[in-house]
């Protein structure tokens, strides 16, 4: 199911860039240690929600960098207002390939990736 796939891939991507982005205001924009407090646990999320996809941790990870760049580009527009440029997109298109091929073309052997293999 690549529909459950995505969505862990994108709480994670969520949990390891919102978390970073609370320590990094409270260390580097002086908010309160409330912030980096609430930073590492979302952190320790981040850690927490990739054993929910159902293949080997080396593909998971290799796949959940390339959608971390992507969410990373999309994160700058949003909060910080920096608009993609050109050199982004490219990026951004040649990682979805990448990401694509590593986690989702089948493979001999594999387990099938879906929420179902959790019951």
């Amino acid at each position: 199911m690549i529909f459950y796939s995505l969505f862990f891939f994108f709480m994670a991507g969520l949990c390891e860039i919102g978390g970073g982005y609370l320590v990094w205001l409270w260390l580097r924009e002086s908010y309160g240690w409330i912030f980096g407090a609430l930073g590492g646990f979302v952190l320790f999320l981040y850690g927490v929600i990739p054993t929910f996809q159902n293949t080997n941790f080396h593909r998971t990870y290799a796949a959940y960098g390339g959608i971390f760049i992507i969410m990373a580009i999309i994160w700058g527009y949003f909060f910080e207002k920096n608009v993609p440029d050109i050199y982004d997109i490219i990026g951004i298109i040649i990682t979805s390939v990448g990401v694509t091929i590593i986690f989702y073309y089948p493979r001999k052997g594999d387990k099938k990736i879906g929420i179902d293999n959790f019951k």
